[in-house]
């Protein structure tokens, strides 16, 4: 892929209008600091909002800041395909519409990725990673990755923090043929990219902002959701080439 952008950040959001604006306005700072060319650009997908989080970005005029998206609600990980498949950076961080792991953390991951194809970032490989978790979500999320390693033989230490970076090839390789657009995309991600033999690395990575979600765990109810996943994503790339 050939570009004058260094670096895409990619921001999906779902109804955050009380929250984007200054998201665009402390991102776009910290970065016009790291990138004194402008060499970077903030892509902001929404995800079918009904709360015009979409319009408060435009509203802003921002140089390098801008929107894509769509009409109707899809899921996380349709917002994070979508947007990455419009982003046009060598690289390409995404995280957080409230930047759970702070700025600081968006450049260390792309600076950090070298000649990585695809860095994630992991909770698990941080000292402080689960901090302010409740004990409820620290052992559903430690338990998430042992069934993906039995059942799929996951071998990364953390699939579901919400940082990672790619570069601008591999997430075209990849992303137009990923289908799964809620829970589990980040999974199918890292299966895609094992099944291409691309290089991956992990990145230590830290909430710092540990913000209180709307939806409750429910560890019967998501265990039995993380199976399925992992089965339907099996059988769906069983024979999908890269």
């Amino acid at each position: 892929m050939q570009t004058d952008i260094k670096l895409s950040v990619l921001i999906p959001m779902y109804n955050e209008a009380e929250i984007a604006g200054n998201t665009a306005r402390v991102l776009k700072t910290f970065l016009d600091g790291k990138f004194p060319e402008r060499d970077y650009e903030i892509v902001f997908c929404d995800d079918g909002s009904t709360d015009g989080c979409r319009d408060v970005i435009d509203g802003l005029g921002l140089e390098n800041v801008r929107t894509v998206g769509y009409t109707d609600n899809r899921g996380k990980g349709s917002a994070v395909r979508f947007g990455i498949l419009r982003c046009a950076g060598e690289k390409i961080v995404y995280t957080d519409c409230d930047l759970a792991y702070g700025t600081d953390a968006v450049f260390d991951i792309f600076e950090a990725s070298g000649d990585n194809d695809v860095t994630i970032g992991s909770r698990a490989l941080h000292p402080d990673g689960y901090a302010g978790y409740t004990r409820l979500r620290r052992l559903m999320s430690k338990a998430y990755v042992k069934i993906l390693s039995v059942i799929s033989g996951f071998k990364y230490s953390d699939s579901q923090c919400g940082l990672k970076c790619l570069t601008g090839e591999a997430a075209e390789s990849i992303f137009t043929k990923c289908t799964v657009n809620g829970f589990a995309f980040d999974l199918e991600m890292l299966v895609l990219a094992d099944k291409a033999g691309m290089k991956v690395g992990e990145f230590p990575a830290k909430i710092i902002s540990n913000r209180e979600r709307a939806s409750k765990v429910s560890p019967l109810k998501d265990a039995f959701r993380m199976i399925r996943d992992v089965l339907k994503i099996k059988k769906t790339h069983r024979n999908t080439e890269i």
